[in-house]
């Protein structure tokens, strides 16, 4: 599988994009809602939840339970929710945290384990289809910390598009959480991504095999990351075309624009 690195058609997407301010709130409340569902249904899809985005979406604005689905499955989709209106909030300010870190997961993760949600795991795990074995869990405090420490810096060096990949492979190389590490690098990512003005970038569970090579890939070897920092800049670059879509589509009906980021 290869991706071309789409950085430079992003930023020709996203100055398109741009043209759209100044937000007007009720459409902003409307694009919020679509990748609201769309992040929540993709991110557990890829980790084998089986709602479908239909049902995604009735369980996040109707409340009802689908039949026949785990209640573990309806977990999964109010913490993802709550865990995007997390980082949606914080993307006003500039910086990320340790703390941010642990609550995301910690808001995705408390229905399914409140004795473990936003806390580092304490036990050894095993990623399954790979050779790679995370950090000893003694490691893991001590790690996460150099971790966020060096972010102020990548987010100055790196291209925003770039750093937010960083970011994911942080998190997944660490593996700090019992479980959730995924949706919290793919959470962690986005964060990234809106807090530098770009849209909230959705990975289709069709393309789950290709993501999983590419992370194992980053993971291994000479842990040359060239090849998902393009794939995570062909899904920013897909998610840009359907927000710019969307955009377009909405603005016969609407005196303004919106755009999903935070104000700058």
């Amino acid at each position: 599988m290869n991706y071309d690195n789409k950085i430079d058609q992003i930023d020709e997407l996203n100055k398109q994009i741009e043209s759209f301010r100044p937000i007007s709130k009720d459409l902003l409340k409307q694009i919020k809602e679509y990748f609201r569902i769309g992040l929540t249904y993709s991110s557990n899809a890829i980790e084998g939840n089986t709602l479908t985005e239909t049902e995604t979406k009735v369980v996040l604005e109707d409340g009802l339970t689908i039949a026949g689905k785990p209640l573990k499955d309806h977990y999964e989709a109010s913490g993802h929710s709550e865990a995007f209106d997390f980082i949606y909030d914080i993307a006003k300010k500039a910086t990320i945290t340790e703390k941010d870190i642990l609550n995301i997961h910690k808001l995705f993760y408390y229905r399914l384990d409140k004795e473990n949600a936003g806390k580092y795991r304490k036990v050894p795990v095993v990623i399954t289809g790979t050779d790679y074995v995370p950090p000893a869990p003694g490691k893991v405090p001590a790690l996460m910390k150099k971790f966020v420490a060096k972010i102020p810096a990548m987010r100055k060096k790196l291209h925003p598009v770039v750093f937010a990949a960083k970011l994911h492979e942080g998190i997944v190389d660490i593996h700090p959480f019992v479980d959730g590490n995924g949706r919290t690098a793919r959470l962690l990512m986005n964060l990234a991504l809106f807090q530098s003005g770009y849209t909230i970038t959705v990975i289709p569970p069709v393309l789950r095999a290709d993501y999983t090579v590419l992370v194992k890939r980053s993971q291994t070897g000479a842990k040359d990351d060239t090849d998902f920092v393009n794939f995570v800049s062909a899904m920013v670059y897909e998610s840009s075309k359907d927000y710019l879509r969307l955009l377009k589509q909405l603005k016969g009906s609407h005196d303004q624009g919106a755009f999903l980021v935070a104000p700058k």
